[in-house]
């Protein structure tokens, strides 16, 4: 079997630690058991090599052998079909578990992100109105789907992952007060064993580099 890498910046600001998304795929790593090593690639200095990984200069990637995949998404489907962990065996579960990642990244945290500009003073307050309302379309149409399931795909798999990460970020600013089913899921998803190392790693890194 490959080794596995994964690459981060060597350093982030204090205000994303824990948010950056090589999070997903340490926890992805984490829960399956999967022997890694983590790799760091300059914040300030986002040179050629880097954009050879990832043509954005953003993180993570992941290098398995000679293959070498960027995009949270992709490589935590790409780590599923490695572990029954993360993904499940049956056909039904499998392709509930990857719709369920698409969901994650095209609805919900499309809706998600562009709000927690606001959130986080990036952009004009007085201009969130369509954001908050963009956002809580998406969450009100979450919350029953949470509400009568532990995870999404039936086993915890993938797509838990990634839909818990993107919630987190919710969660950071108090956006799931009225939606509890979608905040107990985050909840049930942040106290994996698996999920807490990932977060310290994360954390540990960058405070490294301080």
């Amino acid at each position: 079997m490959a080794e596995l890498v994964l690459t981060t910046y060597d350093w982030v600001p204090k205000t994303p630690r824990g948010y950056v998304r090589d999070l997903r795929v340490r926890w992805a790593l984490e829960e399956a058991g999967l022997p890694y090593r983590v790799e760091s690639t300059p914040f300030r200095n986002r040179n050629a090599e880097h954009l050879t990984h990832q043509p954005f200069a953003q993180v993570p990637w992941l290098t398995d052998g000679d293959l070498s995949l960027f995009e949270s998404g992709a490589i935590l489907l790409h780590l599923g079909e490695r572990s029954p962990a993360l993904m499940p065996a049956d056909p039904r579960g499998r392709a509930e578990a990857i719709e369920w990642v698409i969901a994650a990244l095209n609805s919900v945290e499309m809706a998600s992100l562009p709000w927690s500009f606001f959130q986080f003073g990036m952009a004009d307050k007085a201009a969130s109105k369509p954001f908050d309302d963009f956002l809580k379309l998406r969450l009100d149409r979450l919350e029953p789907v949470l509400a009568g399931r532990d995870w999404l795909a039936g086993s915890f798999s993938v797509a838990d992952i990634l839909m818990a990460d993107v919630l987190r970020l919710v969660v950071r600013f108090d956006g799931l007060a009225a939606h509890p089913a979608c905040l107990a899921y985050v909840g049930r998803a942040t106290t994996r064993p698996a999920f807490t190392k990932a977060h310290a790693d994360q954390i540990a890194h960058f405070a490294a580099a301080d």
